[in-house]
């Protein structure tokens, strides 16, 4: 069996994972997750651009939230639902990296695990796929993953220079069917 694209970016430390973390990105084919996430959007013109351009959902509290997971060995495609509110990515692994669509924005990102808490760190940014853009811009872009309470959790940050904060989600997931 291929491994999918956590454990090609990972590696060995994919093993080390909590189990609510390591199940979720051990996913192949179809998986839906589902559980609850709360939203904070940028404040200001020049946010709200960036996030409506990215396809990033409104603020929201404590919203119903859907993914819905179609994942092979080349990539995955993750499908958000905040509240009925959609965001969708692929996901696929490039030179040791993981690579993420979200609309015209592709991001590379490193990942770390640190006492079983996983991080994602910008390496690179392209726009459009062509144009290079500098990482150090992309510093605000925070993202998090660990296991919490038995659930999957996660913690999402995104905030650019003279732009400001443009969105924080978080909340946590576990398989749709109650698995």
């Amino acid at each position: 069996m291929e491994p999918t694209v956590f454990q090609q970016v990972l590696r060995a430390p994919f093993f080390s994972m909590p189990d609510a973390v390591r199940a979720l990105h051990s996913i192949r084919g179809r998986g839906e997750y589902a559980g609850r996430a709360s939203i904070e959007r940028g404040k200001g013109p020049l946010a709200w651009l960036c996030a409506t351009c990215a396809g990033l959902p409104p603020r929201m509290r404590d919203a119903p939230t859907r993914v819905e997971f179609i994942a092979d060995a080349r990539r995955e495609i993750w499908k958000r639902d905040f509240g009925g509110r959609r965001m969708s990515s692929k996901l696929y692994c490039r030179d040791g990296l993981l690579c993420e669509r979200l609309g015209p924005v592709q991001f590379r990102y490193e990942l770390h695990i640190h006492e079983g808490t996983v991080y994602w760190n910008v390496a690179r940014v392209r726009l459009f796929g062509l144009l290079p853009l500098p990482a150090r811009l992309f510093n605000g872009v925070q993202c998090r993953e660990r296991e919490h309470q038995g659930r999957y959790e996660f913690r999402v940050e995104a905030a650019l220079p003279l732009v400001g904060p443009l969105i924080r989600y978080e909340g946590w997931l576990q398989p749709a069917d109650g698995g």
